[in-house]
């Protein structure tokens, strides 16, 4: 395929700044992201964020489908004109955060997922994915570096926080490389990461209830500076059951004199499990 900005020229598109629009238009770095997700003849693929097509019609040459989700109007004209040769792809016109990663394959068997994502929705973007966790067995993404550092942290750094522990719970991750400014038109102002995540078959710890850890994880690190027991205090569910804080922790094996940002992600999970048993028991 020719150069994106060749493209983007030919079309005459300008990057829309409120859709954090910034084209990956070095094809080595694009080639190289297809060939780390380990696309076979027998994947279906949805690349977020489609774009120019570039990517599109890479993971086509490997994948027995592509489905290309973008917003943008413009953007899905260009990619109908520059791609309606290839047969095996679909381009959709959609919010990433509205669509239904179960659909493609009627909520049998698992999908690929992989994309330039918009920066300023990575986070619902990731959150997204782990909804839809039983239906994909990776992704290959492009995140701001500042973001990718925060997901791969590890407990008692400042970055560790909210990602650092629901990615890991659910997904086994790779730093794959570090971008540069100038491979993107227009060129951010800040270096960019690829990460791979490939989706465990069951979480790193063994869990009853998803939406629990996920509360108890951000009543964790809702003000840092708090200890867990102050923090934990302020949750919904402790609050509403009228739970002894001290009595949860100390089943849970957990000093409540400790921060959110010192705990594993197995402590959060069994954390989560112990709030969650307690609630149900009430």
């Amino acid at each position: 395929m020719e150069s994106p900005l060749k493209i983007l020229k030919r079309h005459r598109i300008r990057p829309v700044k409120h859709l954090g629009q910034s084209f990956l238009v070095d094809n080595n770095i694009t080639s190289r992201i297809v060939d780390v997700s380990k696309i076979d003849g027998d994947d279906t693929v949805v690349e977020i964020g489609a774009g120019l097509g570039a990517m599109t019609s890479m993971i086509a040459e490997k994948a027995k489908k592509v489905i290309a989700l973008e917003i943008d109007p413009k953007l899905v004209n260009v990619l109908n004109e520059e791609l309606k040769e290839i047969s095996n792809i679909e381009i959709i016109r959609t919010d990433v955060l509205r669509y239904d990663f179960s659909s493609p394959l009627g909520g049998t068997g698992k999908i690929k997922v992989i994309g330039n994502i918009p920066y300023n929705v990575s986070s619902q973007i990731l959150f997204r994915l782990i909804e839809f966790r039983d239906h994909i067995s990776s992704a290959t993404l492009m995140f701001q570096k500042e973001v990718a550092d925060r997901i791969a942290a590890v407990p008692g750094t400042k970055e560790y926080g909210i990602l650092s522990v629901i990615i890991p719970m659910y997904a086994v991750l790779s730093t794959i490389m570090t971008v540069p400014p100038l491979c993107f038109h227009p060129k951010p102002k800040v270096d960019s990461t690829v990460l791979k995540m490939d989706m465990r078959e069951r979480p790193l710890f063994e869990l009853s209830n998803h939406s629990m850890f996920l509360k108890t994880v951000k009543a964790a690190f809702s003000k840092r500076r708090k200890t867990l027991a102050n923090n934990l205090k302020g949750m919904d569910t402790v609050c509403s059951g009228d739970m002894d804080v001290s009595s949860l922790l100390d089943e849970a094996g957990i000093d409540g004199r400790r921060r959110g940002e010192t705990l594993t992600v197995e402590e959060f999970g069994r954390l989560a499990e112990t709030i969650f048993r307690a609630a149900r028991n009430q």
